[in-house]
Formats: C-alpha cells, structure tokens, sequence
C-alpha cells in the first residue's frame, strides 16, 4: 500500500481539527490522524517550545503509518519555526506523495469562529492574539491555502477532490 500524507495547519480556531476529523471520518477506517493537540497536550504534557517532545512523536506516529495506512493526517498549528524541519522531513520520507493546507484566516475570523465554538470559555481573545502568527506558510510546492470565505464543506469537498487526483 503507498501511503498519501496530508498536512492541515494554520492558526487557533481555523478549523484545522474540524477538517481533519471530518476527513478521517469521510477517508474511513485505517486513516491514521495525528493531532499536535493531542500528542502535546494530553500524550506529553509539555508546552509548545522549540524542541519541545512532541514534534518527535508527531514525526515518528507519522512514519508508523506508512505503508501501513493509506491515509495520514498530521494537523496542527505546527509553527514553521518548530516543526517546520520535521514537517520537510516527513514529505521527503513519503516520497513527495504529500498535501499540503494552510488556513490563512484573518484574525478576525479566527476570533469570529472561537466565539461560535466550544472553547470560549476555555480561552479568550487575548490568548488568540498572543499566538497570532500570520503568513507561516510551509512553502512546499502545491501548498494549499484556505481562505476565509471556505466554508468548512467547501475546504472538506477540495481536499477530497485533490484525494483523487
């Protein structure tokens, strides 16, 4: 089995994890999904720092997939700054066979979409603000950007239309 890597970044409440787990429902059994949310916060307990443990275990649950799933999801905010190297890493060893997505959201639509969500009361606007990073674009060739103005159906039918080229 050739194993497709899929990477979905972007800032706090883009919608990354929606997306993510919305495909691995739609993808089916055996789609391997790697949350760095997951892995940092309830696997590791560590803070997101440079060299921090998780970008390891995200590397190394991401290469146990191989050939073994047809599908791995890595998503996450993944700053290019601290996973970039290992996010290259990854494309290299599934031999390109990569996509990759960056919601690129105004940050007032980040707050809009955290407003409508489940965590409000987790964390607030000044914390978005705090993680703010713009532009952190992976800069990998065929890198997709999503937009504002994607509804998360619309993000959900692109990706799965790029599945099947």
């Amino acid at each position: 089995m050739e194993s497709k890597l899929i990477i979905i970044r972007g800032n706090s409440r883009s919608g990354k994890t929606t997306t993510a787990q919305s495909l691995q429902n739609h993808l089916g059994y055996g789609t391997l999904l790697v949350s760095q949310d997951v892995v940092r916060r309830e696997m590791l307990k560590v803070h997101d720092r440079e060299g921090n443990l998780s970008i390891d275990l995200i590397r190394q649950i991401a290469e146990y997939g191989k050939d073994k799933c047809e599908f791995v999801i890595v998503e996450g905010i993944l700053y290019k700054s601290r996973y970039g190297e290992m996010l290259h890493n990854l494309i290299q060893f599934y031999n390109q066979k990569t996509d990759t997505y960056y919601f690129d959201l105004s940050f007032e639509e980040t707050v809009k979409r955290h407003n409508n969500s489940s965590k409000t009361m987790e964390f607030g606007e000044d914390s978005l603000r705090a993680w703010w990073n713009p532009n952190d674009y992976l800069g990998v060739g065929g890198e997709t950007i999503l937009t504002n103005d994607m509804s998360q159906n619309d993000v959900l039918k692109l990706i799965l239309n790029q599945l099947q080229k």
